[in-house]
């Protein structure tokens, strides 16, 4: 990737990040911590690597994303916000009883939003079905998943996983936010499903292991996945919980919590939006 590119990228992935704090803080509730891990990856699929229009949001042969991990909702507003699929101004509505932004991403309500989810492991489900009517409609449209690390703990996203497997859905490519944290603390204090390349082979999973915040690394994998034939594709991105606020970096209080005034206007300087 030219540096220009991966500049601009760079500033993107900023202001998806801003996206996520203001969403947060406006609603006095949600999910920064993970929110903040994925907005990389999903800086780059919505921006280089999804075939989607934020002009004919439904169109039959569009890519499908499902964010499985549906709690980290803000991301997903914040890059589809980003990409103008909906108003950024309309973050700061985030939670609120009126607002078709919830708690949890909503396909009834949310242009860009291809699967509702938020009961963790169904988003990874559907996901594999999704790539399976793919392949049945002869349809070259590709599905991506992004699900927690403490999520792989659900036994549903297995069984996905060896269904998938089993069909070689190779149009199939699940992306694992290994941030190492989860709500009641670390993998390792609650049940640490690692080593997940190993289980992810042994289902048939072509895997691939990145630095989830170097684009260039992200750019590789994806293009990997792309190119890789009769299995479906898994990157693990080895990340930082609450990236790009260093207070709420590999914090587990952070998962669930939203700053308060002081901390909002930190974390608005540490991301470029304050002198």
């Amino acid at each position: 990737m030219d540096k220009q590119r991966l500049n601009e990228l760079a500033e993107i992935a900023r202001r998806v990040r801003v996206g996520i704090i203001d969403a947060v803080y406006s609603a006095s509730s949600g999910h920064p911590g993970g929110s903040l891990s994925i907005a990389d990856i999903l800086t780059y699929l919505y921006f280089e690597e999804l075939r989607v229009d934020p002009a004919n949001p439904d169109a039959p042969d569009r890519d499908r994303f499902v964010l499985s991990k549906g709690h980290c909702a803000p991301a997903l507003y914040s890059v589809l916000a980003q990409r103008g699929f909906i108003p950024v101004e309309d973050l700061k509505t985030f939670r609120k009883t009126t607002s078709y932004l919830q708690g949890h991403p909503d396909m009834k309500h949310t242009p860009g939003v291809d699967m509702t989810s938020g009961s963790l492991g169904q988003g990874v489900s559907v996901a594999a079905g999704m790539a399976l009517a793919a392949k049945m409609d002869k349809s070259d449209r590709r599905v991506y998943a992004i699900m927690g690390d403490g999520e792989s703990e659900e036994g549903q996203v297995w069984e996905a996983a060896m269904f998938a497997g089993h069909h070689h859905l190779d149009n199939l490519c699940y992306y694992v936010d290994l941030n190492g944290l989860q709500i009641d603390g670390s993998l390792d204090q609650v049940v640490d499903p690692r080593p997940h390349d190993e289980k992810f082979r042994a289902f048939g999973w072509n895997v691939i292991s990145i630095n989830a915040h170097d684009f260039n690394e992200i750019e590789a994998a994806l293009k990997a996945a792309r190119e890789y034939k009769g299995k479906p594709t898994v990157i693990i991105g080895n990340s930082v919980k609450g990236k790009g606020v260093s207070f709420m970096e590999n914090n587990v209080g952070w998962h669930g919590k939203a700053p308060n005034t002081e901390e909002y206007e930190i974390a608005m300087r540490e991301l470029g939006e304050r002198a």
